[in-house]
């Protein structure tokens, strides 16, 4: 005669997934809170100055967001990877108004139609190197990488994802105009990112 163990009880509301455990984290306020790449991620919030470029871009975008009756958001966003479900929060999004959503607070990366961020000391590895790998995995037609802290201040458009990666990049110093290409279609003047 086998006897059996029986199998432990698993709870319905254990954590099968890193993204449960994230959902799951209590509000944290001043910090930013993101998984990348299977990873939890907390940083935290920008200067003024890092906010005010995403609110500058926002700025920048208005014609473009009236004339399309698009949505922009500096900062406060999160989106979800799509695969992955990785949490990213950019810089500032823009989306059209009926983007898909995972679940009530997140728009799913598909569907925005930017994502840009600011680069600052604490997140120059994440928004250069691992960033555009996320959002490109993630299918979000056109990321801006915006550098005011490189060794000459930049801006770099990534467009074009395939196969989770971006197969077009543009980079310009800051001052010179750069292209946001489709679906966004706007030539935007980076002059309004000198410090």
């Amino acid at each position: 005669m086998t006897i059996s163990k029986p199998e432990p009880a698993v709870s319905d509301t254990a954590p099968h997934h890193l993204r449960d455990v994230f959902d799951a984290l209590p509000p944290m306020p001043d910090v930013r809170a993101e998984v990348i790449e299977g990873k939890v991620i907390l940083s935290p919030l920008g200067t003024p100055e890092h906010s005010w470029m995403a609110s500058d871009l926002h700025d920048a975008l208005l014609p473009l967001r009236r004339e399309h009756g698009w949505r922009g958001a500096p900062g406060g966003v999160n989106v979800c990877i799509e695969g992955p479900r990785d949490s990213c929060q950019p810089d500032y999004v823009l989306s059209p108004p009926d983007c898909p959503r995972w679940g009530h607070l997140e728009l799913l990366s598909s569907g925005i139609l930017l994502a840009a961020e600011v680069v600052s000391p604490g997140s120059a590895r994440i928004d250069r190197d691992d960033k555009p790998k996320v959002y490109a995995k993630g299918k979000v037609p056109v990321y801006l990488l915006i550098d005011p802290i490189g060794d000459e201040p930049g801006v770099t458009v990534y467009s074009k994802p395939v196969d989770g990666a971006y197969t077009s990049m543009t980079k310009v110093t800051v001052g010179s105009p750069i292209t946001l290409p489709e679906p966004v279609g706007f030539e935007l003047d980076t002059s309004i990112f000198k410090g």
